[in-house]
């Protein structure tokens, strides 16, 4: 069946019909899950079995069968554990209908089906009774509902209900227990990402208004591959610090809490952040341990797991302040239901602290929620807004009627200080709009900027004060796009804006190139590649059902990675695939690329990247993706505020299809839809 979807196509603008099967967004879901990831996970599975072997053996010893209720079983790969180490029966609960279904076939391709009962519910909604979804209660609980916050995708709700509700009165857990870990410090790099700095500029200061420098930021977690940031990017001011644990093998409370920790810094600095990560116990004497702290804090020796899915948190305090080498302090952690945050107070008021800080934090100044954390970063890269000053410089002069077209820019400011005549900017949305009303107001040039909330095609004369716009001018960076090629909507806005623009207007940039590179990845390409057999057992027909869901449209598409979290080398030379000349209006017809890049360095081909490189004058250029290769290996440094495309190859999603002989170069075949403005790509590697 097929049913009709609106989407506003982040590229045109445009509100688009589109046609889709009516188990669109189950296949999306499926193709951008991490359960293949999961299951190449080998020290997680492998800790998984080794503690439900023994909660099995403890609950054989004492006489009784063994009940296993496995709550968000996936695949079913930890129950059917479960009855390999000896348990007598497993109920298996998974919410998302069609991974059920596959659990289903997994279960009886392995022949459990006589053994493992698939639930298709929540889990609050099973019932236990001879006419119920169970028929007893269970004796051992075995969970994955954990994210990289631990406790974000609802576990401790879950985990109170079944105890209450769905376990007998003493049960074996499995993780048993779980801690939580902080690590207080400076980092000028983080916090970055979450508040604006000042920016001098040639006439003036931009300096953010008092509600956004004290409001407490985004409530959500910034999960991030802290493995990937330098020892440099931070200074420690405390070793780690147990801050909270949860026992599973006891009644859990989602009820709000606070977890006070008294300590001293270990170095004098500005407290700005803490970093976080968990253990899980997987038995109760604590031998068994997965853990997902940082691979900085592993010894030199020993390789850190790599995961996608558990990865490690950053936290931002509500302000910063100064802190002092054995000064006494306590870090306190609030947690609720589905969050985590932390406060840091003395020690005589830390009691009193938690208890005024126990509601979780909002962003009240609409900056958290105008900007993500990366666009903090690049509104915040001094060497970036450098490159747009000096080509402003170029492009601006007194005279210049000046039109911003970009989301929450700092561009304005920026024409404004080399003393553009008039300057307007675009807002796409109203939170937009008052936040930059904020700015100019907090900087005493709100009669110099006009903000206009409109999109470029319903902008009039009157709106321009029956001016015509002389300098067009844009980052690009709209809130809505997703992959490089999505601020093309610049484009066409500057289509739709002909009209209003003098003969011999300016634009900036002049035009945007799109780049590919050929990569091997370091372990990024674990996320879609199939696993066939995990542990032992058959999971292939999940494997089948993510690459029918990757395949669900025509074509293979890009998706977006921030690729400065996941390490990989050049296979090729930068190669320029396309150029959008923003000097002349989007063409009616397609554009079309095509030909063969040579790799230029040995190694496993995983894929392609793409991404975006803007032309701002004639000498000065920016880009959204690769800064810089090593001559020796290949490593690739990547711009970090950004993400980039990447294009997975066949031989990753289907390993039959890899070839026995090393790549030597990849042919390439891209159009660009004027009219949909999308991106159809396919690239084939070449023995």
């Amino acid at each position: 069946m097929k049913v009709f979807c609106s989407r506003v196509n982040p590229t045109t603008g445009a509100v688009d019909w589109v046609e889709e099967d009516e188990h669109y967004d189950y296949h999306q879901e499926i193709a951008r899950s991490s359960y293949a990831d999961m299951l190449h996970d080998k020290d997680r599975n492998q800790k998984y079995y080794q503690g439900i072997r023994l909660a099995v053996q403890r609950v054989k010893e004492r006489g009784e069968e063994a009940i296993v209720l496995d709550i968000g079983t996936g695949t079913g790969l930890l129950s059917m554990m479960a009855l390999t180490a000896g348990a007598d029966f497993c109920y298996a609960i998974e919410v998302f209908k069609p991974m059920a279904e596959a659990a289903v076939r997994i279960v009886q391709t392995n022949g459990f089906r006589d053994k493992i009962k698939v639930i298709n519910k929540h889990s609050t909604e099973v019932t236990v009774g001879p006419d119920g979804d169970m028929k007893h209660k269970a004796n051992i609980l075995i969970t994955e509902l954990f994210d990289t916050e631990l406790i974000g995708e609802g576990a401790l709700p879950s985990y109170e209900h079944a105890q209450h509700n769905l376990m007998q009165d003493h049960w074996e857990a499995v993780p048993h227990r779980a801690t939580v870990y902080a690590q207080l410090v400076e980092s000028r790099r983080l916090w970055s990402w979450n508040k604006l700095f000042p920016l001098k500029l040639d006439s003036m200061e931009i300096r953010p208004p008092p509600e956004m420098e004290n409001c407490p930021g985004a409530p959500s977690v910034c999960d991030v591959q802290l493995s990937q940031l330098s020892l440099n990017d931070f200074t420690k001011l405390t070793d780690s610090l147990r801050v909270f644990w949860v026992d599973f093998s006891q009644q859990v409370s989602s009820s709000t809490v606070s977890h006070p920790v008294h300590f001293a810094p270990i170095a004098d600095g500005t407290a700005q952040v803490v970093l976080s990560w968990w253990d899980i116990d997987m038995d109760p004497e604590g031998t068994i341990t997965c853990t997902m702290k940082p691979s900085w804090t592993y010894p030199a020796t020993q390789p850190a797991p790599w995961r996608d899915h558990w990865m490690q948190c950053v936290y931002f305090l509500p302000e910063e302040r100064p802190v002092t080498q054995h000064e006494k302090l306590c870090l306190t952690a609030h947690q609720d239901d589905y969050c985590v945050w932390y406060t840091l107070t003395k020690p005589s008021s830390a009691v009193e602290h938690s208890q005024l800080s126990i509601e979780r934090p909002a962003c009240s100044c609409g900056a958290h929620i105008t900007w993500n954390r990366s666009r903090f970063g690049e509104l915040n890269d001094r060497q970036r807004m450098g490159l747009y000053m000096q080509a402003l410089r170029q492009v601006l002069t007194p005279s210049s009627v000046c039109l911003c077209v970009s989301d929450g820019s700092l561009l304005p400011f920026l024409a404004h200080s080399v003393g553009a005549a008039q300057i307007y900017t675009l807002e796409s949305s109203s939170m937009s709009q008052h936040l930059m009303e904020k700015l100019f107001q907090a900087n005493q040039i709100e009669n110099k900027i006009g903000v206009l909330r409109k999109s470029a095609d319903s902008l009039t004369a009157a709106d321009l004060q029956d001016r015509k716009i002389s300098a067009l001018i844009g980052e690009p960076f709209f809130t809505t796009s997703l992959l490089p090629w999505h601020n093309l909507y610049f484009w066409y806005s500057r289509t739709a804006l002909s009209d209003n623009l003098t003969k011999d207007f300016t634009v900036f940039p002049l035009h945007a190139s799109l780049y590919v590179l050929a990569v091997e990845f370091k372990d990024l390409w674990r996320i879609r590649s199939p696993c066939g057999i995990c542990e032992g057992f058959d999971v292939s027909i999940m494997d089948d059902m993510i690459k029918n869901s990757l395949n669900f449209r025509e074509s293979q598409e890009a998706e977006p990675h921030p690729l400065w979290e996941y390490p990989c080398r050049a296979l090729s030379e930068p190669t320029k695939l396309m150029t959008f000349d923003f000097r002349e209006p989007v063409p009616a017809d397609e554009m079309r690329s095509e030909g063969s890049l040579n790799l230029v360095r040995p190694g496993e081909s995983h894929g392609m990247v793409l991404w975006m490189e803007y032309q701002l004058t004639e000498d000065i250029s920016v880009s959204t993706g690769l800064l810089q290769v090593s001559e020796e290996r290949g490593n690739c440094l990547w711009y970090p505020h950004s993400k980039q495309g990447v294009y997975f190859f066949s031989s990753v999603l289907d390993p039959t299809l890899a070839s026995t002989q090393s790549f030597a170069s990849v042919t390439y075949l891209l159009t660009f839809n004027p009219k949909l403005g999308e991106i159809r790509m396919n690239f084939t590697p070449i023995s």
